[in-house]
Protein backbone atom coordinates (compact mmCIF):
# COMPACT_ATOMS: atom_id res chain seq x y z
CA UNK A 1 0.00 0.00 0.00
CA UNK A 2 1.27 3.97 -1.20
CA UNK A 3 2.30 6.23 1.77
CA UNK A 4 -0.02 8.66 2.90
CA UNK A 5 1.84 11.76 2.14
CA UNK A 6 1.16 15.49 3.55
CA UNK A 7 2.58 18.84 2.32
CA UNK A 8 2.26 22.66 3.05
CA UNK A 9 0.50 23.54 -0.47
CA UNK A 10 -0.04 27.08 0.18
CA UNK A 11 3.27 28.64 -0.10
CA UNK A 12 5.75 30.03 2.38
CA UNK A 13 4.53 31.12 6.41
CA UNK A 14 3.77 33.15 7.80
CA UNK A 15 0.71 34.09 6.42
CA UNK A 16 -2.90 34.35 6.57
CA UNK A 17 -4.07 30.89 6.09
CA UNK A 18 -2.02 27.75 5.55
CA UNK A 19 -3.40 24.95 3.42
CA UNK A 20 -1.86 21.30 4.10
CA UNK A 21 -2.67 18.75 2.16
CA UNK A 22 -3.30 14.82 2.59
CA UNK A 23 -3.42 11.86 0.44
CA UNK A 24 -3.08 8.69 0.65
CA UNK A 25 -4.80 5.48 1.92
CA UNK A 26 -4.55 7.05 5.42
CA UNK A 27 -6.22 9.74 4.90
CA UNK A 28 -9.70 9.02 6.45
CA UNK A 29 -7.85 8.05 9.89
CA UNK A 30 -5.98 11.00 10.40
CA UNK A 31 -8.91 13.34 9.73
CA UNK A 32 -10.91 11.58 12.42
CA UNK A 33 -8.13 11.32 14.83
CA UNK A 34 -7.09 15.10 14.31
CA UNK A 35 -10.96 16.36 13.83
CA UNK A 36 -12.81 13.64 15.94
CA UNK A 37 -14.59 13.24 12.74
CA UNK A 38 -14.84 13.19 8.74
CA UNK A 39 -16.43 15.79 6.98
CA UNK A 40 -19.17 15.23 4.69
CA UNK A 41 -17.34 15.49 1.10
CA UNK A 42 -16.41 18.55 -0.40
CA UNK A 43 -17.96 20.69 2.03
CA UNK A 44 -16.04 22.90 4.25
CA UNK A 45 -16.65 21.99 8.27
CA UNK A 46 -15.25 24.33 10.54
CA UNK A 47 -13.14 21.97 13.47
CA UNK A 48 -11.01 21.84 16.52
CA UNK A 49 -7.30 20.01 15.51
CA UNK A 50 -6.05 18.27 18.43
CA UNK A 51 -3.17 16.24 18.74
CA UNK A 52 -4.53 12.24 18.92
CA UNK A 53 -1.75 11.70 21.39
CA UNK A 54 -1.96 13.98 24.10
CA UNK A 55 -5.33 16.35 23.45
CA UNK A 56 -3.67 18.87 23.18
CA UNK A 57 -5.49 21.83 20.69
CA UNK A 58 -3.31 22.34 17.67
CA UNK A 59 -5.62 25.01 15.83
CA UNK A 60 -9.10 25.60 14.38
CA UNK A 61 -9.48 24.82 10.78
CA UNK A 62 -11.46 24.95 7.89
CA UNK A 63 -11.96 21.19 6.71
CA UNK A 64 -12.52 19.50 3.40
CA UNK A 65 -12.52 15.76 2.69
CA UNK A 66 -12.31 14.60 -1.20
CA UNK A 67 -13.21 11.20 -1.26
CA UNK A 68 -11.32 9.31 -4.01
CA UNK A 69 -11.03 8.76 -6.88
CA UNK A 70 -13.04 12.00 -6.90
CA UNK A 71 -10.36 14.26 -5.97
CA UNK A 72 -7.11 15.73 -7.45
CA UNK A 73 -4.70 12.95 -7.13
CA UNK A 74 -8.10 10.09 -7.15
CA UNK A 75 -6.93 8.70 -4.00
CA UNK A 76 -8.90 10.25 -0.42
CA UNK A 77 -7.38 13.69 -0.26
CA UNK A 78 -7.85 16.30 3.15
CA UNK A 79 -6.98 19.72 2.97
CA UNK A 80 -6.33 21.58 5.97
CA UNK A 81 -6.91 25.16 6.38
CA UNK A 82 -5.33 26.32 8.84
CA UNK A 83 -4.00 29.61 10.80
CA UNK A 84 -0.74 30.49 8.75
CA UNK A 85 1.67 31.11 11.74
CA UNK A 86 4.95 29.20 11.55
CA UNK A 87 3.98 27.46 15.12
CA UNK A 88 0.40 26.49 13.61
CA UNK A 89 2.12 24.82 10.66
CA UNK A 90 4.64 23.21 12.39
CA UNK A 91 2.47 22.05 15.02
CA UNK A 92 0.36 19.74 12.50
CA UNK A 93 2.79 19.06 10.02
CA UNK A 94 4.36 17.14 12.98
CA UNK A 95 1.28 15.53 14.33
CA UNK A 96 0.66 14.01 10.55
CA UNK A 97 4.25 12.79 10.73
CA UNK A 98 3.56 10.49 13.74
CA UNK A 99 1.06 8.35 11.96
CA UNK A 100 1.68 5.14 10.49
CA UNK A 101 2.78 4.77 6.82
CA UNK A 102 2.43 8.97 6.56
CA UNK A 103 5.50 10.82 5.24
CA UNK A 104 6.11 14.30 4.29
CA UNK A 105 5.17 15.11 0.15
CA UNK A 106 8.48 14.79 -2.38
CA UNK A 107 8.31 17.57 -4.86
CA UNK A 108 5.27 17.35 -7.62
CA UNK A 109 4.09 14.20 -5.74
CA UNK A 110 0.71 14.91 -5.57
CA UNK A 111 0.31 15.37 -9.45
CA UNK A 112 2.32 12.30 -9.80
CA UNK A 113 -0.60 10.47 -8.58
CA UNK A 114 -2.79 11.82 -10.41
CA UNK A 115 -1.06 10.88 -13.67
CA UNK A 116 -0.95 7.76 -12.22
CA UNK A 117 -4.53 7.66 -11.16
CA UNK A 118 -5.51 8.64 -14.39
CA UNK A 119 -6.50 12.19 -13.32
CA UNK A 120 -4.49 13.91 -16.06
CA UNK A 121 -2.08 12.88 -18.78
CA UNK A 122 1.56 14.61 -19.19
CA UNK A 123 -0.04 17.57 -21.25
CA UNK A 124 -1.95 18.27 -18.53
CA UNK A 125 0.70 18.09 -15.74
CA UNK A 126 3.19 20.16 -18.11
CA UNK A 127 0.15 22.93 -18.10
CA UNK A 128 -0.10 22.89 -14.35
CA UNK A 129 3.65 23.52 -14.13
CA UNK A 130 3.54 26.45 -16.71
CA UNK A 131 -0.09 28.28 -15.10
CA UNK A 132 2.47 28.38 -11.55
CA UNK A 133 5.19 29.25 -13.73
CA UNK A 134 3.41 32.38 -16.02
CA UNK A 135 4.65 35.64 -15.46
CA UNK A 136 2.13 37.46 -17.91
CA UNK A 137 -1.05 37.07 -19.44
CA UNK A 138 -1.00 35.31 -22.41
CA UNK A 139 1.45 32.69 -20.31
CA UNK A 140 -1.46 32.27 -18.35
CA UNK A 141 -4.08 31.91 -20.83
CA UNK A 142 -2.05 28.87 -22.71
CA UNK A 143 -1.00 27.17 -19.74
CA UNK A 144 -4.77 26.95 -18.63
CA UNK A 145 -5.95 25.77 -21.94
CA UNK A 146 -2.94 23.24 -22.28
CA UNK A 147 -3.93 22.07 -18.01
CA UNK A 148 -7.80 21.79 -19.23
CA UNK A 149 -6.80 18.91 -21.50
CA UNK A 150 -6.99 20.69 -25.09
CA UNK A 151 -3.70 19.76 -26.22
CA UNK A 152 -3.94 16.21 -24.65
CA UNK A 153 -7.39 15.74 -26.35
CA UNK A 154 -5.46 16.84 -29.96
CA UNK A 155 -2.71 14.25 -29.56
CA UNK A 156 -5.13 11.55 -28.22
CA UNK A 157 -7.87 12.15 -31.16
CA UNK A 158 -4.30 12.12 -33.68
CA UNK A 159 -3.21 8.69 -31.63
CA UNK A 160 -6.68 7.03 -32.46
CA UNK A 161 -6.53 7.94 -36.00
CA UNK A 162 -3.55 6.14 -36.59
CA UNK A 163 -4.51 2.98 -34.19
CA UNK A 164 -7.55 2.96 -36.92
CA UNK A 165 -5.92 3.12 -39.86
CA UNK A 166 -3.58 0.46 -38.75
CA UNK A 167 -6.52 -1.48 -37.52
CA UNK A 168 -7.96 -1.18 -40.88
CA UNK A 169 -4.63 -2.32 -42.40
CA UNK A 170 -4.45 -5.44 -40.34
CA UNK A 171 -8.34 -6.33 -40.98
CA UNK A 172 -7.49 -5.97 -44.74
CA UNK A 173 -4.91 -8.69 -44.58
CA UNK A 174 -5.80 -11.19 -41.50
CA UNK A 175 -9.73 -10.80 -42.01
CA UNK A 176 -10.25 -10.10 -45.74
CA UNK A 177 -12.84 -13.26 -46.20
CA UNK A 178 -14.82 -12.08 -43.02
CA UNK A 179 -18.48 -10.25 -44.60
CA UNK A 180 -18.17 -7.35 -42.26
CA UNK A 181 -14.56 -6.42 -43.42
CA UNK A 182 -14.99 -3.89 -46.54
CA UNK A 183 -12.65 -4.37 -49.24
CA UNK A 184 -9.61 -2.61 -50.37
CA UNK A 185 -9.72 -0.55 -46.91
CA UNK A 186 -6.24 -0.01 -47.07
CA UNK A 187 -5.99 2.27 -50.09
CA UNK A 188 -8.20 4.89 -48.41
CA UNK A 189 -5.81 4.85 -45.32
CA UNK A 190 -2.76 6.19 -47.38
CA UNK A 191 -5.11 9.37 -48.14
CA UNK A 192 -5.80 9.56 -44.81
CA UNK A 193 -1.88 9.08 -43.45
CA UNK A 194 -1.16 11.38 -45.92
CA UNK A 195 -3.73 14.11 -44.95
CA UNK A 196 -2.83 13.73 -41.05
CA UNK A 197 0.69 14.26 -41.86
CA UNK A 198 0.15 17.84 -43.22
CA UNK A 199 -2.53 18.26 -40.05
CA UNK A 200 0.43 17.26 -38.02
CA UNK A 201 3.25 19.65 -39.98
CA UNK A 202 1.34 22.45 -39.50
CA UNK A 203 0.61 22.28 -36.08
CA UNK A 204 4.26 22.28 -35.87
CA UNK A 205 4.80 24.97 -37.50
CA UNK A 206 1.90 27.14 -35.88
CA UNK A 207 3.56 25.52 -32.63
CA UNK A 208 6.55 27.61 -32.84
CA UNK A 209 5.04 30.77 -31.38
CA UNK A 210 3.55 28.47 -28.48
CA UNK A 211 7.08 27.33 -27.68
CA UNK A 212 8.21 31.40 -27.61
CA UNK A 213 5.54 31.91 -25.46
CA UNK A 214 6.33 30.09 -22.55
CA UNK A 215 9.98 30.75 -22.32
CA UNK A 216 9.31 34.20 -23.55
CA UNK A 217 10.70 36.11 -26.72
CA UNK A 218 14.60 36.83 -26.58
CA UNK A 219 15.54 40.18 -27.31
CA UNK A 220 19.86 40.74 -27.63
CA UNK A 221 21.26 44.18 -27.81
CA UNK A 222 24.27 43.75 -29.19
CA UNK A 223 26.32 46.82 -30.54
CA UNK A 224 30.31 48.25 -29.86
CA UNK A 225 31.63 49.14 -26.70
CA UNK A 226 30.09 52.25 -25.07
CA UNK A 227 27.74 52.28 -27.69
CA UNK A 228 24.69 52.62 -25.20
CA UNK A 229 23.25 49.12 -24.72
CA UNK A 230 23.30 48.95 -20.97
CA UNK A 231 21.76 52.43 -20.96
CA UNK A 232 19.14 51.02 -23.61
CA UNK A 233 18.59 48.01 -21.15
CA UNK A 234 18.03 50.46 -17.81
CA UNK A 235 15.58 52.55 -20.17
CA UNK A 236 13.29 50.09 -21.30
CA UNK A 237 12.91 47.79 -18.09
CA UNK A 238 12.68 51.27 -16.41
CA UNK A 239 15.22 50.46 -13.21
CA UNK A 240 18.79 50.38 -12.87
CA UNK A 241 19.76 46.84 -14.35
CA UNK A 242 23.43 46.91 -15.73
CA UNK A 243 26.29 49.52 -14.64
CA UNK A 244 26.43 52.22 -16.53
CA UNK A 245 30.17 54.22 -17.45
CA UNK A 246 31.76 55.88 -19.66
CA UNK A 247 34.52 53.39 -19.82
CA UNK A 248 34.27 50.97 -23.09
CA UNK A 249 34.07 47.36 -21.78
CA UNK A 250 32.17 47.87 -18.85
CA UNK A 251 29.54 44.86 -19.42
CA UNK A 252 31.63 41.41 -18.81
CA UNK A 253 28.96 38.72 -19.06
CA UNK A 254 25.37 38.43 -20.01
CA UNK A 255 22.95 40.09 -17.65
CA UNK A 256 19.05 39.15 -18.53
CA UNK A 257 15.80 41.33 -17.90
CA UNK A 258 12.29 39.36 -17.88
CA UNK A 259 9.69 41.66 -18.60
CA UNK A 260 6.18 41.60 -19.59
CA UNK A 261 5.01 44.12 -22.59
CA UNK A 262 1.53 44.02 -22.95
CA UNK A 263 0.75 40.61 -21.82
CA UNK A 264 3.84 39.11 -23.73
CA UNK A 265 6.79 37.68 -21.80
CA UNK A 266 10.31 39.30 -23.21
CA UNK A 267 14.05 38.44 -22.16
CA UNK A 268 15.68 41.32 -22.84
CA UNK A 269 19.44 40.71 -23.11
CA UNK A 270 22.39 42.90 -22.42
CA UNK A 271 25.55 41.82 -23.96
CA UNK A 272 29.52 42.49 -23.97
CA UNK A 273 30.89 45.29 -26.44
CA UNK A 274 31.95 43.48 -29.66
CA UNK A 275 35.37 44.50 -30.76
CA UNK A 276 38.92 43.18 -31.04
CA UNK A 277 40.63 42.66 -27.10
CA UNK A 278 43.28 40.60 -25.35
CA UNK A 279 41.87 40.96 -22.19
CA UNK A 280 40.68 37.09 -21.18
CA UNK A 281 37.61 38.30 -19.33
CA UNK A 282 36.16 40.52 -21.95
CA UNK A 283 37.21 37.97 -24.80
CA UNK A 284 34.15 35.31 -22.99
CA UNK A 285 31.73 37.91 -22.71
CA UNK A 286 32.41 38.57 -26.15
CA UNK A 287 31.85 35.27 -26.93
CA UNK A 288 28.85 34.73 -24.72
CA UNK A 289 27.52 37.69 -26.66
CA UNK A 290 28.01 36.02 -30.03
CA UNK A 291 26.55 33.12 -28.75
CA UNK A 292 23.07 34.83 -27.12
CA UNK A 293 22.77 36.89 -30.66
CA UNK A 294 22.85 32.74 -32.64
CA UNK A 295 19.64 32.16 -29.81
CA UNK A 296 18.38 35.35 -30.61
CA UNK A 297 14.46 35.98 -31.98
CA UNK A 298 15.67 40.05 -31.98
CA UNK A 299 18.78 41.87 -32.33
CA UNK A 300 18.84 45.68 -31.28
CA UNK A 301 22.12 46.76 -32.82
CA UNK A 302 22.99 49.89 -30.60
CA UNK A 303 24.87 52.23 -32.63
CA UNK A 304 26.00 55.59 -30.99
CA UNK A 305 26.69 59.20 -33.25
CA UNK A 306 29.21 58.01 -35.68
CA UNK A 307 29.22 54.46 -34.53
CA UNK A 308 29.78 51.36 -35.46
CA UNK A 309 27.22 50.31 -37.58
CA UNK A 310 25.85 46.22 -37.90
CA UNK A 311 27.80 46.04 -41.36
CA UNK A 312 30.88 47.62 -40.29
CA UNK A 313 30.86 44.92 -37.15
CA UNK A 314 30.00 42.25 -39.14
CA UNK A 315 33.31 40.46 -38.98
CA UNK A 316 32.99 40.26 -35.11
CA UNK A 317 29.79 39.01 -35.27
CA UNK A 318 28.37 35.53 -35.43
CA UNK A 319 24.98 36.30 -36.62
CA UNK A 320 24.38 38.35 -39.93
CA UNK A 321 21.13 38.88 -41.54
CA UNK A 322 21.33 35.30 -43.94
CA UNK A 323 20.56 33.91 -40.36
CA UNK A 324 17.23 34.65 -40.44
CA UNK A 325 17.51 36.77 -37.58
CA UNK A 326 15.47 40.03 -37.40
CA UNK A 327 18.68 43.12 -36.54
CA UNK A 328 17.01 46.63 -35.91
CA UNK A 329 19.34 49.29 -35.61
CA UNK A 330 19.34 51.72 -32.57
CA UNK A 331 20.55 55.27 -32.69
CA UNK A 332 21.30 55.92 -29.33
CA UNK A 333 22.42 59.07 -27.52
CA UNK A 334 20.27 61.07 -29.71
CA UNK A 335 19.22 64.64 -28.10
CA UNK A 336 16.06 64.51 -30.15
CA UNK A 337 12.97 62.31 -30.93
CA UNK A 338 12.25 60.98 -34.18
CA UNK A 339 9.65 58.40 -35.20
CA UNK A 340 10.86 54.94 -36.40
CA UNK A 341 11.51 54.47 -40.12
CA UNK A 342 12.63 51.98 -42.02
CA UNK A 343 16.39 51.87 -44.01
CA UNK A 344 16.37 51.77 -47.55
CA UNK A 345 16.19 47.98 -47.88
CA UNK A 346 12.95 48.15 -46.43
CA UNK A 347 13.72 45.33 -44.21
CA UNK A 348 15.45 46.84 -40.71
CA UNK A 349 14.01 49.21 -38.72
CA UNK A 350 16.16 51.98 -37.50
CA UNK A 351 15.21 53.94 -35.01
CA UNK A 352 16.81 57.07 -32.60
CA UNK A 353 16.65 57.65 -28.98
CA UNK A 354 17.94 58.86 -26.25
CA UNK A 355 17.65 57.38 -22.87
CA UNK A 356 18.54 60.10 -21.23
CA UNK A 357 15.31 62.94 -22.63
CA UNK A 358 13.28 59.94 -23.15
CA UNK A 359 13.22 60.73 -26.93
CA UNK A 360 11.98 57.98 -28.98
CA UNK A 361 11.67 55.45 -26.28
CA UNK A 362 8.03 55.12 -26.56
CA UNK A 363 7.94 54.54 -30.15
CA UNK A 364 10.82 51.87 -29.58
CA UNK A 365 8.75 50.15 -26.97
CA UNK A 366 5.85 50.12 -29.31
CA UNK A 367 7.71 48.31 -31.75
CA UNK A 368 8.81 45.83 -29.30
CA UNK A 369 5.39 45.06 -28.24
CA UNK A 370 4.20 44.57 -31.86
CA UNK A 371 7.18 42.57 -32.54
CA UNK A 372 6.24 40.23 -29.98
CA UNK A 373 2.35 40.35 -30.91
CA UNK A 374 3.28 39.38 -34.05
CA UNK A 375 5.87 36.99 -33.12
CA UNK A 376 3.93 35.22 -30.73
CA UNK A 377 0.83 35.37 -32.09
CA UNK A 378 -1.23 32.28 -30.97
CA UNK A 379 -5.06 31.93 -31.53
CA UNK A 380 -7.38 29.42 -29.41
CA UNK A 381 -6.15 25.89 -30.85
CA UNK A 382 -3.52 24.33 -28.52
CA UNK A 383 -0.40 24.57 -29.46
CA UNK A 384 3.10 22.39 -28.51
CA UNK A 385 4.66 24.41 -26.01
CA UNK A 386 7.63 22.39 -24.84
CA UNK A 387 11.07 20.95 -26.92
CA UNK A 388 9.65 16.99 -25.96
CA UNK A 389 6.75 17.85 -27.77
CA UNK A 390 8.41 19.21 -30.81
CA UNK A 391 10.88 15.68 -30.57
CA UNK A 392 7.99 13.55 -30.81
CA UNK A 393 5.71 15.28 -33.27
CA UNK A 394 8.35 15.05 -35.43
CA UNK A 395 9.44 11.84 -34.87
CA UNK A 396 5.43 11.08 -35.46
CA UNK A 397 5.57 12.77 -38.70
CA UNK A 398 8.93 10.73 -39.48
CA UNK A 399 6.86 7.63 -39.10
CA UNK A 400 3.84 8.87 -41.24
CA UNK A 401 6.12 10.30 -44.00
CA UNK A 402 7.85 6.74 -44.32
CA UNK A 403 4.47 4.61 -44.30
CA UNK A 404 2.88 6.80 -46.88
CA UNK A 405 5.90 7.02 -49.07
CA UNK A 406 6.78 3.27 -49.29
CA UNK A 407 3.89 1.93 -51.00
CA UNK A 408 6.44 -0.46 -52.93
CA UNK A 409 6.31 -2.34 -49.30
CA UNK A 410 4.33 -4.61 -47.50
CA UNK A 411 1.49 -3.61 -45.81
CA UNK A 412 2.81 -5.19 -42.65
CA UNK A 413 6.07 -3.03 -42.85
CA UNK A 414 4.01 -0.02 -43.44
CA UNK A 415 1.51 -0.51 -40.85
CA UNK A 416 4.71 -0.65 -38.47
CA UNK A 417 5.40 2.48 -39.43
CA UNK A 418 1.58 3.86 -38.58
CA UNK A 419 2.74 1.90 -34.92
CA UNK A 420 5.94 3.63 -34.40
CA UNK A 421 3.85 6.98 -35.51
CA UNK A 422 1.30 6.46 -32.83
CA UNK A 423 3.79 5.83 -30.22
CA UNK A 424 5.71 8.66 -30.49
CA UNK A 425 2.10 10.93 -29.90
CA UNK A 426 1.54 8.46 -26.77
CA UNK A 427 4.95 9.04 -25.31
CA UNK A 428 3.57 13.19 -25.16
CA UNK A 429 0.41 12.58 -23.12
CA UNK A 430 1.93 9.39 -21.40
CA UNK A 431 -0.81 6.84 -22.19
CA UNK A 432 0.17 4.02 -24.54
CA UNK A 433 -1.97 1.01 -24.50
CA UNK A 434 -0.92 -1.69 -26.79
CA UNK A 435 -4.37 -3.34 -26.53
CA UNK A 436 -6.45 -0.10 -28.52
CA UNK A 437 -5.60 -1.88 -31.67
CA UNK A 438 -7.71 -5.32 -30.82
CA UNK A 439 -10.27 -2.79 -29.80
CA UNK A 440 -10.69 -1.26 -32.22
CA UNK A 441 -11.06 -4.58 -34.65
CA UNK A 442 -13.29 -5.91 -32.87
CA UNK A 443 -15.14 -3.00 -31.95
CA UNK A 444 -15.56 -1.97 -35.67
CA UNK A 445 -16.40 -4.94 -37.39
CA UNK A 446 -17.84 -7.35 -35.33
CA UNK A 447 -15.38 -10.04 -35.62
CA UNK A 448 -16.36 -13.28 -34.10
CA UNK A 449 -19.56 -12.32 -31.92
Amino acid sequence: MADTIFALSSGAVPSGVAVIRVSGAGTQEIVRSLCGTIPEPRVASLLKLRNPQSGDLLDEALVLFFKGPRSFTGEDVAELHCHGGRAVVSSVLSVLGQFENSRPAEAGEFTRRAFDAGRMDLTEVEGLADLIAAETQSQRKQAIRQMGGALGRLYEDWRKRLIHMRAMIEADFDFADEEDVPGSVADQVWVEASDLHDEIADHLLKSKSGERLRSGLQVVLMGAPNAGKSSLLNAIAGRDVAIVTEEAGTTRDVIEVHLDLAGYPVTLVDTAGLRETEGIVEREGIRRAEAKGREADLILWAVEPNGVSMKEASSALAVDLEDGVPVWTVNTKQDFETLPEQDSSGIIPEISCSTKSEGGMTSLLDHLTRFAAETISIGESPLATRERHRHYLTECLSGLRTAVDADHLPGELRAEDLRGAADALGRITGRIDVEDLLDVIFRDFCIGK
